[in-house]
């Protein structure tokens, strides 16, 4: 039987609802990587996001997105903080990101979905899941602005067009980045986005019970085209489910790999031996492919409702 709490991330050490706990173990990660460095501007990111998720940021209403949500953002700002340290273990200094990267990385992951968010002027637009097709956009409109305040801003530009890496508004071969430390940043935060949702515990029912109705509010479930047609993707939540393998095989695993350079090894530099990440990628999938296979996705029943509470609370 399988011990990991729901809350927890891969290790079953640290609760990614918590953005405290999330924080403790970046610093204790990068604490030790990079002795005596300055880590304050991390501190005040996690504060300040922590106010932007639960509608306390100037200008922002709430995060009203059930799956793209702050629990997704903690988990993979902890994956992205595991891939830098994992980097830097196995390079010799002239090769490291070092710890204003590693800072930058870390902010870049705390934001790349804050593009989600509605802004103040926004009240009128019934959820942020519409904002789909172009959030990476307004998440780097987002670090653009945020970047200077917390001392980043000789970084802005480049943030600005590295968490294009968590997206599809633009192909990874067309961002364009001069330094091949920052192109490999990028190439990480993606790798990030990617297996810290795949990796999550509830991840399943996340896609099925949440994921789905963002794809419907950011028509991506389906599309009408400009000619009248309509594309449909995704029928349904047991559509979208049962197509999750596929994606899986033939579209985040391609990307990871050649697009982003399988920077997913560096979780195993990390961990010293097997990726954590991939030990849960695998169980979700194989669990997946046995209830697709038996006609009974009522065995996707982990307890992810009590998210949908707590933002219906905040709402």
């Amino acid at each position: 039987m399988h011990s990991r709490l729901s809350q927890n991330d891969v290790t079953n050490l640290v609760n990614v609802e918590d953005a405290g706990r999330v924080r403790d173990a970046i610093i204790a990660i990068y604490g030790a990587r990079y002795p005596g460095a300055d880590l304050a501007a991390l501190t005040r990111a996690f504060a300040d996001v922590k106010a932007l998720f639960e509608g306390n940021y100037p200008g922002y209403l709430a995060c009203d997105t059930l799956y793209h949500d702050s629990r997704h953002t903690y988990d993979m700002t902890l994956a992205m903080a595991r891939l830098v340290e994992g980097h830097d273990r196995t390079q010799l200094a002239p090769e490291q990101m070092g710890p204003r990267r590693a800072v930058l990385g870390v902010v870049i992951a705390l934001l790349h979905d804050s593009g989600y968010l509605r802004r103040a002027s926004e009240a009128q637009v019934d959820n942020g899941a519409i904002f789909t097709k172009v959030h990476v956009s307004r998440s780097a409109d987002f670090l653009a602005r945020y970047l200077p305040t917390i001392g980043f801003g000789a970084e802005a530009e480049v943030a600005a067009r590295l968490v294009h890496f968590t997206g599809y508004e633009m192909d990874v071969d067309d961002i364009q980045i001069a330094d091949p430390k920052d192109r490999l940043l990028g190439h990480m935060v993606g790798t990030a986005d990617l297996i810290g949702q795949m990796s999550d515990r509830m991840y399943l029912e996340k896609c099925r019970e949440f994921l789905y109705q963002e794809f419907v509010w950011g028509s991506i479930a389906r599309e009408t085209l400009p000619d009248g047609r309509e594309i449909v993707r995704y029928a349904s939540p047991e559509d979208l489910i049962c197509k999750t393998p596929g994606f899986y095989e033939y579209v985040a695993r391609d990307r990871i790999h050649r697009k982003l350079g399988a920077a997913d090894r560096y979780a195993e530099a990390h961990f010293d031996g097997p990726s954590l990440y991939q030990t849960e990628i695998d169980a979700n999938f194989r669990f997946l492919r046995e209830a697709i296979e038996q006609a009974n996705l009522g065995r996707l029943r982990r307890a992810c409702y009590s998210l949908s509470s707590r933002h219906s609370e905040a709402a």
